[in-house]
């Protein structure tokens, strides 16, 4: 429902209506509320996304995801609400772009992309006035595709540090896009991501952050069931926390016990 309502407000600023932030506020702080009750929902978001209606899925999970890790990270309640809020609102700036960008089926192209990247700036442009967000989650809207070492977009971030909200619906947008079904791509499993998040992208991201997000998910996924890459269905057993990605798997047909951090050229696939 919170998706739907949030997807009305979408298409209205589509048709040039301001954004009204105390209306997202009335979306998500219950949602919040709800979610930090049954927080093992919140990393399971991806489940629940669709590739025909992603940039809404995509924005109520960012500002969950967001708070979430703001509540792990012992921010006080006041700015888990802001985190939920600004992270819901990173992608409002994407109503000003082209409907076809939102909609096409097939890989970007290095034009689509150059129109993509300026919607932090619109977004930022939308909710710059608001009373109700701080001036640091504003920023964190305009920074949220910015990177730790200076790649990332809009370029001209290159010169400051980000802020702590910045750095935490960079990751929260990472991760929730990388997990999901897009209409060009196929959705990863969050150990993979996690683990590309920590290793290949090293240096991007606040790594507090990340260790927040990725030690969050081993709490929940013991005596999950996975799918491998080889097609097996396996039981999450144990999680060592030196190897949070990579868990002690156990391969429901035949038994055998798989430690997939010696094991390196299998990995979780699927979260089922």
């Amino acid at each position: 429902m919170s998706v739907q309502t949030y997807k009305r407000l979408f298409k209205n600023w589509q048709a040039g209506s301001k954004v009204e932030v105390a209306m997202i506020r009335l979306i998500m702080i219950p949602l919040m509320d709800k979610a930090l009750e049954e927080p093992e929902n919140i990393l399971m978001l991806h489940h629940y996304c669709n590739k025909e209606e992603y940039v809404f899925h995509h924005a109520i999970s960012i500002g969950l995801i967001g708070g979430y890790i703001a509540f792990k990270m012992k921010c006080n309640r006041a700015d888990v609400y802001q985190a939920a809020i600004g992270g819901c609102l990173a992608d409002c700036g994407m109503a000003k772009l082209p409907p076809r960008l939102l909609n096409k089926r097939e890989s970007l192209t290095a034009d689509d992309y150059k129109e993509i990247h300026a919607h932090p700036i619109f977004s930022y442009k939308m909710i710059k006035d608001s009373s109700i967000i701080k001036d640091s989650v504003e920023v964190a809207v305009l920074e949220h595709h910015g990177r730790l070492d200076g790649t990332g977009y809009p370029k001209r971030l290159k010169t400051k540090p980000m802020k702590l909200f910045s750095k935490i619906i960079a990751v929260a947008d990472v991760f929730h896009a990388m997990t999901s079904e897009r209409a060009y791509r196929k959705k990863q499993s969050p150990f993979k991501v996690l683990e590309m998040i920590f290793h290949d992208d090293f240096g991007k991201f606040d790594i507090a952050v990340v260790k927040t997000l990725l030690s969050s998910f081993a709490n929940f996924s013991i005596g999950s069931r996975v799918k491998l890459n080889n097609g097996f269905i396996a039981e999450i057993i144990f999680i060592d926390a030196g190897s949070q990605t990579r868990p002690v798997i156990k391969v429901m047909d035949s038994g055998q016990i798989i430690n997939l951090g010696i094991n390196r050229e299998l990995y979780i696939e699927e979260i089922l």
